[in-house]
């Protein structure tokens, strides 16, 4: 396996495929680089070099006790650029990937990224507050928390069956493979990633993120915002996506 130790003593697992302008590709909670495979392959054949990595408490890496937050993934994606000599790279995140691209690009992207895709990304502030109208409300966060710690295993088979996949529509069939590999991924990561990733907000931590919502710096590339009308997690960013904030 290709590992990559931390500044921290973190190991990060990553996959390094094929040749050319790299493309890096960043999941969203709770899978691993695996979720990645088939667009890997695809743009492999395409003639890019293809990368994808577990971040910590995730997958392959290391299960980490601390550092379960955004500003430390992006840090780590850095070490992983450095490592690998990266330059003129697309990222393309999806949901916490998304929000791993964007505070990477703002803090760390400058000379070595050429473009980014935000792919239904989660913004800074998820909690719906006076300031933030369109997030989701503190009941959502509660009942995550609560399913997670009741049994975690059955829902990772809930989530992927009902709205993560929308084969919760009347119209959608089921594919029982697509759940197996999701529920296969999200079991393979550490319970206190969980725990740290899905806490309920405190005022403290909703001060924070509103403060990095209205903190721009200008990207040093262009980028892609993709989002579908049948997502439902992560919520809008409307008319300010503000994840490039630092």
């Amino acid at each position: 396996m290709d590992i990559l130790s931390l500044r921290d003593g973190t190991e990060l697992f990553f996959k390094d495929w094929g040749s050319g302008q790299p493309i890096v590709f960043h999941y969203g909670w709770p899978l691993s680089a695996d979720d990645w495979d088939a667009q890997m392959l695809f743009f492999r054949e395409k003639g890019f070099r293809v990368i994808a990595h577990d971040r910590r408490g995730h997958g392959r890496s290391t299960q980490t006790d601390s550092g379960n937050d955004m500003d430390t993934y992006a840090a780590d994606v850095a070490e992983l650029a450095a490592a690998l000599d990266l330059h003129e790279a697309i990222h393309v995140g999806d949901s916490t990937g998304g929000g791993e691209v964007a505070r990477y690009v703002a803090r760390h992207g400058k000379g070595r990224v050429a473009k980014a895709v935000l792919v239904s990304a989660v913004p800074p502030i998820m909690l719906k507050t006076e300031s933030n109208p369109g997030g989701l409300p503190l009941t959502v966060f509660d009942g995550l928390r609560a399913a997670l710690a009741a049994n975690r295993a059955q829902f990772y088979r809930d989530l992927p069956s009902g709205p993560f996949y929308g084969f919760n529509r009347p119209d959608a069939e089921l594919m029982s493979g697509v759940v197996d590999n999701w529920w296969r991924q999200g079991m393979m990561g550490g319970e206190r990633r969980r725990t740290t990733t899905v806490s309920r907000p405190s005022p403290r931590r909703i001060s924070r993120q509103t403060s990095r919502r209205s903190t721009f710096r200008p990207w040093c590339c262009m980028a892609m915002t993709i989002r579908s009308s049948h997502t439902r997690i992560p919520p809008s960013c409307r008319s300010s996506y503000c994840g490039m904030a630092a």
